[in-house]
């Protein structure tokens, strides 16, 4: 489902790293599409398989995840985004540190050809009060 995230993998290794713990979110925005022959109803059901297999992985036990389908906009290519949300970077390099191998990766290997998140860019998100 999210295959995207075995290519930040690497990414991410460095922005442990170079990036402050923080209060700031770490929020990884992909861009995705289904197949045709899968329903928005299924996206959320997939995401929901992945979501629990993810929070088992070291540094995933409080991500958070939302699947975001357009109305009135205009997507392109796009059939629907999701957001994934660490509460801060320190647990996104965890998790993605552990990510190869893990049960979550599996759901993610056994859902590609329904779902694809081709695009995506992480995002640091400060809550504005």
């Amino acid at each position: 489902m999210i295959s995207l995230l075995k290519r930040l993998t690497v990414v991410s290794i460095f922005l442990m790293f170079a990036a402050p713990v923080s209060a700031d979110l770490a929020t990884h925005i992909y861009l995705c599409t289904q197949d045709e022959d899968v329903t928005d109803d299924q996206v959320e059901t997939i995401a929901a398989e992945w979501l629990e297999a993810a929070r088992k992985v070291e540094g995933g036990k409080d991500l958070e995840l939302y699947v975001n389908f357009p109305i009135a906009a205009k997507a392109g290519e796009v059939d629907f985004a999701m957001m994934l949300i660490a509460p801060n970077f320190e647990d996104w390099g965890k998790f993605m540190d552990n990510y190869p191998g893990s049960a979550a990766e599996d759901i993610d290997d056994k859902y590609e050809d329904d779902v694809d998140c081709v695009d995506g860019a992480l995002w640091e998100s400060m809550k504005v009060e």
